[in-house]
């Protein structure tokens, strides 16, 4: 008996869109046995078409033209895999309007229309499938979606940037600096050219963005998340987390709050004990607290062409199975509520602030003064070396505000004994 076929254009071929043609052509028959569709890629568009590629593609499937692709009545299904965000944002519209569902991994994308585009779905009656988006291979969004869909979820936190756990895994392990570390980064392909969306923390914050809109209904952007790269964590500041207890890593967290969503990207102290402090490499880990499930964790490889192509064909077999049975749209994205985000200067932490100050008398009680002025408690204060008149200083505050931290440091910078705050990181619980 013949198995039901369904049509897919593939929008971008490079190196995700490499992945997904390779496990659609590696695992063809596996997919045909578990899901009884006979899936077939009608249509490779890229502007590219001669720069050669780790897969083999039949050449009448290319074309250059996008349109080609979009306007074929005979494609269900479009993955979009282009990237960037004004030509893909386009892509994905046209498609809907054209009566296809779509599959994307562009995170960027979603985060800065995801409101438009599952509108747009939901009117059409198409599906919209955005797995590969956050955690590479990592199966995240659909648990958040349906497996989990019975929890009221209090905290989503993890490491969700390949690059920048590399980074910060070396320089933990081999005492390096940052840049050391970045450029060889770069020479493995572990970091792009331009390593700013990695580094300064734009990835970590578009995923955050998607996994706090599933979660919590609500339509967040990216200009309320308050954001933190590593490029000013430095092998000093890793020695000091040491001799804590602690390891850096860049943090993506959503909590709620009060009734609130307090939404963040930034480097943290992470107790050693704490399983996220464990991942290293390229990995990503992302914990889930639900009031029924409790604490869940979710790990494995972020990001590359196999992981995220894992997770492109996983989208296509659910869409291909509702274009099928004629339930597109069964399970659409009620993500519509507006916004109840806490103010960045009300964000809430522990924090650890490192400063240079005079080796005298009365030193720390005129810190400790400024702080206690400003409502700020602290945890823990610890002198590891001091040189001639000068003396290197860490303190660890008890929980407050991003303002009442701000606003004691810019005091403390203006006292005579104090020559520099080097560095302010977050502090994680256990």
């Amino acid at each position: 008996m013949s198995l039901p076929v369904v049509n897919i254009g593939l929008l971008g071929f490079g190196t995700v869109g490499c992945g997904v043609i390779r496990l659609l052509q590696q695992s063809g028959e596996l997919l045909q046995r578990r899901t009884g569709l006979d899936l077939r890629l009608r249509r490779v568009a890229d502007l590219d078409l001669t720069t050669p590629r780790p897969v083999q593609v039949d050449p009448s499937l290319l074309v250059a033209d996008a349109n080609v692709v979009l306007d074929d009545p005979e494609i269900q299904i479009i993955i979009e895999v282009v990237g960037g965000v004004t030509v893909a944002r386009d892509f994905v519209l046209r498609a809907i309007a054209n009566n296809k569902s779509v599959v994307t991994s562009n995170k960027e994308l979603i985060a800065k229309h995801g409101g438009e585009i599952m509108d747009a779905a939901g009117r059409a009656g198409v599906d919209i499938f955005l797995e590969g988006s956050v955690g590479g291979g990592i199966p995240l969004i659909g648990p958040l979606k349906t497996g989990l869909v019975g929890n009221r979820f209090s905290r989503i936190m993890g490491i969700v940037n390949g690059t920048t756990n590399y980074i910060l895994t070396a320089m933990t392990e081999d005492r390096r600096e940052f840049d050391d570390v970045l450029r060889e980064a770069q020479q493995k392909g572990y970091a792009e050219a331009d390593p700013t969306a990695d580094v300064d923390g734009w990835d970590s914050l578009y995923k955050i963005v998607i996994l706090a809109t599933l979660a919590y209904g609500q339509r967040f952007s990216v200009d309320q998340v308050a954001r933190q790269g590593i490029r000013h964590v430095t092998s000093r500041d890793i020695e000091y987390a040491e001799n804590l207890n602690y390891t850096i890593k860049l943090l993506a967290k959503a909590e709620e709050i009060g009734g609130t969503v307090q939404l963040e990207v930034h480097p943290c102290l992470v107790p050693k004990a704490h399983p996220l402090a464990g991942v290293g490499g390229v990995y990503n880990a992302i914990m889930v607290e639900g009031d029924a499930v409790g604490r869940v964790m979710f790990y494995g490889r972020g990001a590359g062409s196999d992981p995220t192509g894992s997770a492109v064909v996983a989208d296509v077999v659910e869409a291909a199975r509702n274009v099928v049975h004629g339930s597109r749209g069964r399970i659409p994205c009620r993500c519509s509520a507006p916004a109840n985000v806490r103010p960045v200067a009300e964000i809430r932490s522990k924090y650890c602030v490192r400063m240079n100050v005079a080796d005298r008398p009365k030193v720390l009680a005129q810190i400790a003064g400024v702080f206690g002025d400003n409502e700020v408690s602290l945890a823990s204060v610890v002198q590891l070396e001091s040189t001639g008149d000068s003396a290197e200083i860490v303190l660890v505050t008890h929980e407050v505000t991003q303002k009442q931290v701000d606003l004691s440091l810019c005091q403390i910078g203006e006292l005579g004994c104090v020559s520099e705050v080097c560095s302010v990181l977050h502090v994680e619980e256990e």
